[in-house]
Order: C-alpha cells, then structure tokens, then sequence
C-alpha cells in the first residue's frame, strides 16, 4: 500500500543540505500535492485530527518511584504514596503534580516485556515489535502520519531532545522518520535565508540542474525532472523554510504565566513546544528525557528526574485540555522498561520486564482508571517474577490500544517495499482502558 501523504522530516535544513539533492535523499513527500488536497476537502475544518504525544522516558523509569508505589519493606525503598485526584488511585510522592491530572488519564500496570537490553527495548516500545534483523518497522508517530490526511506544512513527525534511538519511519520510506529538533529555547537551525531572494532562487535551479544530471549520470538513462520527486522535495523544503508555522517551535512567543508551570528546563520547553505544534497539524511530538538508567543511587536519581518530568507532563495535559485539544491528542508517558523490585548492594534498581508502568491520557482513552498491578512485598516471588503480575500486557497490546484510540485499525496489513505483508500491530486492544 502506499499513501499519498507523506511527512516530510529532515534534521538540518541548512541550504547545503536542502539542495545536495543530488545524493538522493528524501526530504518531504508531496508537499504541493497534499495542500492542494487539504484545501480541497470540504471537510477540512469540520473535524481536528487526532495526534499523539510521547513523553519518552529513556532509560528505564522505576515503577516504584512513579506509577506504581510499594512504600515499606524490602522493595519500596524511600518512596511514600500520595492520594491523586482520583480517589481510587495512588501514585508516588515524587509526582504530586501529576497525581492531580489522574482524572484525564489512565494507567497500566502490568506491562511485561521481552527485551532487557537498552537499545532493543527501544525498539520493542517505540514500534511494537521486537528487532528482527530482516526488517525495521515503523514506530507510532510514523504510522499515524501515514493513515492520516495532511495536517502541516512543517514536519508532521518531530522529536524533540532526542535520544539514542528517535523513531523511524521503517518499511514505511525515511520521509516518516522524526524530524529532529532540540531545545526550544533556541530556534530550529539552518531555515533563514542568507542571501537574498533572487540569487538564492538562481542557486535551487542551479543545483537541481546539477543533480537531476547526476542523478542521470549515476542511472545512465537520460530522466525527465517532472519523472523524479528533486523538484517536488525541495519546493516542500522551500515551503515549511517560509511557513509562519515553524513559530510553533519558538516557545517563547507564549506569556511568561504559560510558560512557568512547564519549568525552566529543556524538557519543560519542549513540551510546551510538543502543544503549540499540535496546535498547528503536528501529528506527533516526541520529547525525551533521559537520566533514568538507575543502577546506583536510584533514589536520588529517580526523583530527580521525577522532577523535571512532574511540573512539565502535568501542564502538558492541563494546557491541551484548555486549548481543547486534549480529546483529539493523546498523551503517552512511558519509558523502555521498569526497574527491579530488589534493590541492589549499590543502592540502585536495575532493568525489569516483568510488570512495568505506562500512563496514557486524553483521546479515546478511558479516564481515571487503572489496569493491572504487581504484588506486594509480601507476596513478591523473586524467583517467578511473572506471578507477581495480575493482567498482564505484552507491549504489542500498548500499541494496539494506542491505535484504536487515535483511529487506527490495528489489524491493517500492509505491503513492505520487497512484498512482504506486516500488520501494524499484532498486539489486541485492551478495551478495558478505551472510552465506551
């Protein structure tokens, strides 16, 4: 299958990069196309589309220390519960503010994967899949861009403060992966013009000639330009370099009153960033913060993350839900595992698959609920870890759940490049946390 909407997503839009067309890289789909259709439609405007927002937790955020409290004991650890602002729900001290958002959200858990390592539990969570050496599958924001009509002429997939492992388009074509930016306390790079306007229009025909003739050259056939997507690509670059809505990115346009509540930190920033793109037909947002990996000293280093995560995640959904934006965005706070309910000789937590935390709010999810736990000190089992998980998930049944609610069928079956059929999810939607 293939899709006439594409999101087009490049790191640095510098004008050497954006005319090096030559090398044949994708910069953007059909960009003039997608406009032309969007403006057509006239149901343009009678209906948002729905995005998503990731707040990636990368590193392996502890169960124990957010989501999931177990206070006393051998494995709770310095953590205290504090009620939320849903009677029935509990969560850990170090997110007070958060816990007053409870009521827009719900949480899982009981999430069990199968992949300890960093990196291949990246993988596992961003796509739904675990490696396979054969193919690279597409993560969240990449499918939803390519089941969704146009919604930006700036980049509809974006990683903000991105981490090791930003998401990729996969089978899907390089045009789906994330367009990466990173502190929006400073503009996105390399998308002013630097000399004026006539001799930088001569410099893109120039170079387009150059490389629709290597471009040629490297095939040995001679091609038509209207036949190759040079022209098209770069005329989409050009667009998004002139397009008002690039001062979505620029979070300082926003009274200081909005700004303060996300706090003064590069991921505060970045959500507040992550709603003003929304705002705008950003499809996905993604925006990482790291510094999770607690092997040692877990207290200290759970908290505080916990507390650049705490301020940020909860003006996140305040702020959407005041923009009306909420029930068409949905909210995904969650990290590439948890951490074990030992606590170790150097006073850390280490890499747990066997029932881990995952918050989800906002559009089409179930509010102030909770699905699953993990036993009590009392009657944890070291030895059989998966008895101590009540409803189990596998993270393939995340992401089918994450689909259903942003109106993905999950059973879609696709055609990779080579033929091969893949669905977009082999997980089962978990109904239980999907609006009735």
């Amino acid at each position: 299958m293939t899709h006439p909407y594409h999101c087009g997503t490049r790191a640095h839009l510098t004008r050497r990069s954006l005319l090096q067309t030559a090398a044949g890289l994708p910069f953007f789909g059909s960009l003039a196309h997608a406009l032309a259709a969007d403006a057509a439609s006239p149901n343009a405007d009678l209906a948002r589309p729905k995005s998503v927002i990731l707040l990636w937790m990368e590193g392996g955020p502890s169960q124990l220390e957010t989501f999931d409290p177990h206070p006393g004991g051998r494995m709770g650890g310095s953590v205290k519960k504090i009620q939320t602002s849903v009677s029935a729900i509990e969560i850990a001290d170090t997110l007070p503010q958060l816990a007053l958002q409870m009521h827009h959200g719900s949480l899982v858990r009981s999430v069990v994967g199968k992949e300890g390592d960093h990196e291949r539990a990246i993988y596992n969570i961003k796509t739904g899949y675990r490696p396979d050496p054969t193919l690279i599958h597409p993560s969240i924001g990449s499918i939803l861009c390519h089941q969704s009509d146009f919604g930006a002429d700036i980049p509809r997939h974006v990683s903000i403060l991105p981490g090791g492992n930003p998401s990729r388009g996969g089978y899907l074509g390089a045009h789906f992966d994330a367009f990466k930016v990173y502190d929006p306390a400073n503009p996105v790079p390399d998308v002013q013009r630097r000399v004026d306007d006539g001799r930088f229009d001569q410099r893109v025909e120039d170079l387009l000639e150059i490389a629709e003739a290597r471009f040629s050259r490297r095939r040995l056939v001679d091609l038509d330009r209207q036949k190759t997507l040079h022209a098209a690509m770069t005329h989409a670059a050009l667009t998004m370099m002139t397009s008002e809505q690039l001062g979505a990115f620029n979070v300082s346009e926003e009274p200081k009153s909005t700004r303060q509540p996300f706090g003064d930190t590069p991921f505060g920033r970045g959500c507040l960033a992550a709603v003003r793109l929304v705002e705008v037909g950003v499809r996905c947002v993604e925006v990482t913060l790291g510094a999770w990996d607690s092997h040692i000293n877990n207290h200290s280093l759970q908290s505080g993350a916990c507390a650049t995560l705490d301020p940020a995640a909860a003006a996140l959904i305040t702020e959407l839900k005041a923009r009306d934006l909420l029930d068409t965005t949905l909210v995904v706070i969650a990290g590439e595992f948890g951490r074990t309910p030992q606590i170790n000789p150097a006073e850390g937590r280490d890499h747990w698959v066997h029932g881990f935390s995952v918050m989800l709010a906002g559009c089409g999810i179930r509010r102030g609920s909770v699905y699953g736990a993990t036993a009590s000190d009392a009657d944890f089992k070291p030895d059989k870890p998966a008895d101590g998980v009540s409803d189990p998930v596998s993270v393939s049944d995340i992401h089918a759940t994450m689909m259903v609610a942003l109106g993905i069928d999950p059973g879609l079956e696709l055609q990779t490049p080579i033929g091969r059929p893949m669905f977009l999810s082999d997980g089962k939607p978990i109904t239980a946390l999907l609006e009735s």
